[in-house]
């Protein structure tokens, strides 16, 4: 069915698609504040702030948030981004004002204890922790404090060590009070879930919230160039990242085509070349990720330590010649195929549904329906990817290398050596 919107007089929205012949309902909170919108002092706090939200309200402990959530066959979780927030939950029918009721008492009442608060430090801590003991997450870590140095963007989500540790319940506090405003809320359903219903529902709970300013986020000012980790694991770990436009952007989606065409499958340019006819590596891939005002698309190996070299010419080499050439009309047509598919099979999970209607407003202010996106995926053309490429590889990349050890500085110049010889060509 058809979803819909409703605008509370706060600025709080309230979206929800009712999926027939579903037995179960997706829903949460959306907040379009996340670990960008931190000061300095605030690094990682956003993240802390989702975990403390579980450790106990005025009314209930942590203990009886799970138990109660846990009586009604459901579960409640939460997660931070780099601009957004989201607390969730997943219940039968009929009880979603069960999962609505702990939200609500969990955002507006936590007591946010000093022991509680020095028990999660810890947990972080061993979050962090093992963070460092993986190598992707520190080549990620990287790369996008390299393409975004001295931003909020570029520092990693989960903070530091130092900086989880100073931060106070007061801190905690004033940042949901400062930034948690109505109209940065947004409540999406999925499912079993009588829209009328749920409007009032949330009305009642959030309506007597106050609209208030903030000031807002800084733009991302991207950079790039160059990092290594001398930490050594057994393979080495290779990320190029390249600017790329942002999800506002009529070309966020010839991104996502590009991406695919690149590394997307095993049909894929990159797949084909490193793994299958040179045998560099076990798995290669592209992402892109975008914000409001920003987007990266990187391409991450791992391979033995000898062969990086020679893996990012060929990366550079695969790039250079989509820039070149453009892409064949085979493997544009696959690559579409593959985003048209992977965009309408995420819808069949209402979880899935009421996460996208939650990002579509927040970004766009409405939501995007699936046949617009499938147009959308229709009117990229081999021109625009090769514009794109072309575009990408006017840009200074930003390299990050983790797993080499001591000579992982030497590589990583190397490397990117390498990638700057061949884009010249183009």
């Amino acid at each position: 069915m058809k979803p819909e919107i409703t605008t509370l007089a706060n600025g709080i929205r309230v979206a929800s698609c009712r999926m027939p012949h579903v037995e179960t309902v997706s829903l949460g909170l959306w907040v379009g504040v996340g670990a960008r919108h931190e000061d300095e002092h605030e690094h990682g706090l956003s993240h802390l702030l989702e975990h403390m939200a579980f450790k106990g309200t005025a009314s209930r402990s942590a203990r009886r948030i799970a138990e109660e959530i846990e009586e009604v066959g459901g579960d409640l979780n939460a997660s931070t981004g780099l601009d957004s927030t989201a607390y969730y939950a997943r219940v039968l029918k009929g009880d979603d004002n069960v999962a609505l009721s702990l939200l609500a008492d969990i955002l507006l009442n936590s007591s946010f204890s000093e022991d509680e608060l020095e028990k999660e430090r810890e947990v972080i801590l061993q979050e962090l922790a093992g963070a460092k003991d993986d190598p992707e997450d520190i080549a990620y870590e990287l790369l996008q404090e390299t393409a975004f140095p001295g931003q909020a963007v570029g520092r990693p989500i989960l903070g530091t060590p130092k900086s989880v540790r100073s931060i106070t319940a007061a801190d905690l506090k004033g940042f949901l009070a400062r930034k948690y405003a109505p109209q940065a809320m947004v409540f999406s359903a999925a499912g079993a879930i009588d829209h009328d219903a749920w409007v009032r529902h949330v009305e009642a709970l959030f309506g007597g919230l106050t609209p208030r300013k903030d000031g807002g986020e800084s733009r991302a000012h991207y950079v790039g160039g160059i990092s290594a980790s001398a930490k050594s694991f057994e393979q080495a770990h290779l990320l190029i990242g390249f600017p790329s436009p942002s999800i506002l952007d009529d070309d966020y989606m010839t991104a996502q085509v590009f991406s695919g065409v690149l590394g997307g499958g095993m049909s894929s340019r990159l797949f084909q070349e490193v793994r299958e006819k040179r045998g560099l590596c076990y798995a290669i891939y592209s992402s892109l990720w975008g914000l409001r005002d920003t987007g990266m698309l990187a391409v991450h190996a791992a391979t033995g330590a000898r062969m990086v070299d020679e893996l990012a010419g060929v990366v550079a080499g695969e790039l250079a010649a989509l820039a070149a050439e453009g892409p064949g009309a085979g493997e544009l047509h696959r690559a579409k195929a593959q985003l048209k598919a992977g965009l309408l099979m995420a819808l069949e999970s209402s979880s899935v549904r009421a996460e996208q209607m939650a990002r579509h407003i927040l970004a766009h202010d409405r939501i995007i329906s699936p046949a617009e996106l499938t147009r959308r995926v229709e009117h990229v053309t081999p021109e625009r990817v090769q514009h794109l490429a072309r575009t990408l590889l006017e840009q200074r990349p930003t390299l990050a290398l983790v797993g080499s050890g001591r000579k992982a500085k030497e590589q990583a110049e190397n490397a990117a050596a390498a990638i700057a010889k061949t884009i010249m060509r183009v």
